[in-house]
């Protein structure tokens, strides 16, 4: 593996970690995913310290994840997982699109904050969370005690397969994303939470008091909303062809998340270079199986034969 070169600060990641049961004509593999472990092994190999905190069984899948997030150099504070791991079961639409179909431990996910977890986000510089349990209340309250005025950013990543209130996954998700730094959303959210407006989601967003909004359309690219103004960035065109787009929403958050541990840009030509960055990262990371994050440069060297791709 390869990281770049180390940043100042560090960051705490929120949400789910889990084994992705991959489905199609080659057969049945296994990978260590979930959006949120997906987003942590992705800051850390943009050089941020890293700390995942994930519901993760003490079981074999659950020492594959362990396994994977040491390989990778990310902290894990695991909550208690009474059903065991999660797991999600993979098929590729006619489309090619991932379509998920999750295991109980999954659809029953829950976070506790010890005092570890409670300490490690205390000094971190900016926390993420992603396909976090927003329609339980519980689960919000518990977060958003825990949490305690930390910077935000912040994808909501609704699962069908685990979603069991829209409308309290809304409300959930609405407390804790006003205010945040940074709260990124895709066409998919809008369609299962919004009726499929993103630019309307966009707007009520920052009536929220989001800071920046981050939308994207997939192949189209993205818009991005701040109070410096609005830029936009087309899905960069990277040499090789594309083989897989799990991960690249994870591989966006954790791009634009590692330049905001530092602070947040002061010009919309910062903001501009953050996006662009991230869609190169977006790009690069839909060349290869599976939810990690790949940079052209790691490409790059993959093509001359460097490990660590």
């Amino acid at each position: 593996m390869s990281f770049e070169t180390p940043a100042a600060g560090s960051t705490v990641v929120i949400g789910d970690a889990l084994i992705d049961e991959i489905r199609d004509d080659s057969g049945v593999r296994e990978l260590v995913g979930g959006a949120a472990l997906n987003v942590a092994v992705g800051l850390r190999r943009l050089g941020i310290r890293t700390t995942l905190i994930a519901m993760v069984g003490d079981d074999e899948p659950g020492a594959h994840i362990r396994e994977y997030l040491r390989d990778h150099g990310v902290d894990l504070i695991a909550s208690a997982a009474p059903h065991g791991s999660s797991r999600a079961v993979v098929q590729r639409a006619a489309n090619g699109e991932p379509q998920y179909v999750f295991n109980e431990a999954a659809q029953q996910r829950s976070i506790r904050y010890s005092p570890e977890a409670r300490a490690a986000i205390a000094a971190s510089d900016l926390v993420a969370i992603s396909c976090f349990p927003f329609d339980v209340p519980a689960e919000v309250d518990a977060l958003a005690e825990a949490l305690d005025g930390a910077r935000l950013a912040i994808d909501p990543n609704p699962r069908t397969g685990m979603l069991s209130d829209r409308e309290e996954f809304v409300r959930g998700f609405e407390r804790l994303a006003a205010g945040a730094d940074i709260v990124k959303v895709g066409a998919d959210d809008a369609a299962i939470l919004y009726d499929g407006d993103l630019d309307a989601l966009r707007a009520r967003l920052r009536g929220l008091g989001v800071r920046a909004v981050l939308a994207t359309a997939g192949a189209e690219g993205a818009i991005l909303e701040t109070d410096a103004g609005t830029v936009t960035a087309p899905i960069s065109d990277l040499p090789g062809r594309i083989i897989d787009t799990v991960g690249a929403g994870d591989a966006t958050l954790a791009a634009v998340a590692a330049d905001l541990v530092s602070g947040t840009p002061s010009t919309l030509d910062d903001w501009h270079a953050l996006l662009e960055r991230a869609m190169d990262i977006a790009a690069a990371t839909c060349r290869a199986e599976g939810g990690l994050l790949r940079t052209p440069e790691s490409l790059a060297e993959s093509e001359r034969g460097v490990f660590g791709s």
